[in-house]
């Protein structure tokens, strides 16, 4: 999609530096972050949200990253949250499908609201 700031930066039209990057997905981090760590997953191929029809393997391959992003942070021991907002709702105001990997302090249930 022409318009979306994420495929722009997924595709390599914004340069951003990438936290993690493979074939299917690109992660950076998030511009208002919400905890000492806060990254940003994003499919490379454009999806508005879950209530798209998303092939299995797109959220494999951003849950495949997850953790792969968390160790580039040094969060993977320590623990992380990951976060999927999905409509206006929700908080979602980026409407491209994207995955919060949030870690580096202690969270408690209600502690974020994420865009």
């Amino acid at each position: 999609m022409e318009d979306c700031i994420f495929c722009r930066i997924a595709n390599g039209e914004i340069p951003v530096p990438l936290v993690y990057e493979d074939e299917r997905v690109a992660a950076f981090a998030d511009l208002h972050p919400q905890a000492p760590v806060h990254v940003l997953i994003v499919p490379r191929v454009h999806y508005s949200g879950m209530q798209d029809a998303v092939p299995g393997e797109v959220y494999a391959a951003l849950y495949e990253a997850a953790p792969k992003v968390a160790r580039a942070m040094g969060v993977a021991e320590s623990g992380y949250r990951l976060i999927v907002n999905t409509g206006p709702d929700a908080g979602q105001t980026v409407m491209h499908l994207h995955v919060h990997l949030l870690g580096g302090a202690p969270m408690s249930e209600g502690m974020v609201r994420l865009a």
